[in-house]
């Protein structure tokens, strides 16, 4: 029977950890989430929703837009999984390369902005408390992160464009 008892005290030790580390979140980074959403949601408005649109749909024209600026207003406007419907600006044979960019870009942006992909939060900041345990600076990192992603993203974009393409004209040449 003492079996029954351990089996007792830690099934619910486990769910008073996960209470714990809730309420740390939503004294932590919970409030900050918010306002950052919130502030986001402000400039949208104050800019106009119209023009944000059109600025994508000028952005769609240009490659190096398309991979870069589509996807970063994508993720820090709309977040995951929202961003995907910037595609809607694109034509067939562009979406899966935006797609790739923007799916992409959910992860890197966590650092900077963790209200765009909350499920990537953990994730970075189990990468971060490890960064920040050895002696090194966390803004640091998350800049870093953004950066890296940036290229990351238009890379994956190109690439993916150019598969497409070529996958697409092997179609026709089959049919």
């Amino acid at each position: 029977m003492e079996w029954l008892k351990w089996i007792g005290e830690h099934f619910i030790g486990m769910f008073q950890a996960g209470g714990e580390t809730f309420m740390g979140m939503f004294t932590g980074i919970i409030p900050t989430l918010v306002v950052l959403l919130t502030f986001t949601y402000a400039v949208i408005k104050f800019i106009g929703e119209e023009r944000v649109n059109r600025a994508i749909q000028f952005a769609s024209k240009y490659m190096l837009l398309r991979y870069t600026v589509m996807p970063i207003l994508s993720v820090l406007l709309l977040t995951n999984p929202m961003c995907y419907t910037f595609g809607r600006f694109l034509p067939e044979k562009q979406k899966p390369a935006f797609y790739d960019s923007a799916v992409s870009f959910v992860h890197p942006v966590t650092a900077l902005f963790p209200y765009a992909n909350a499920g990537e939060l953990f994730v970075y900041l189990g990468i971060a408390n490890g960064i920040k345990e050895a002696g090194y600076s966390m803004s640091e990192l998350a800049v870093r992160y953004f950066l890296v992603g940036i290229a990351v993203i238009l890379l994956r974009g190109i690439i993916t464009e150019y598969i497409t393409k070529f996958l697409a004209r092997r179609m026709e040449a089959k049919s």
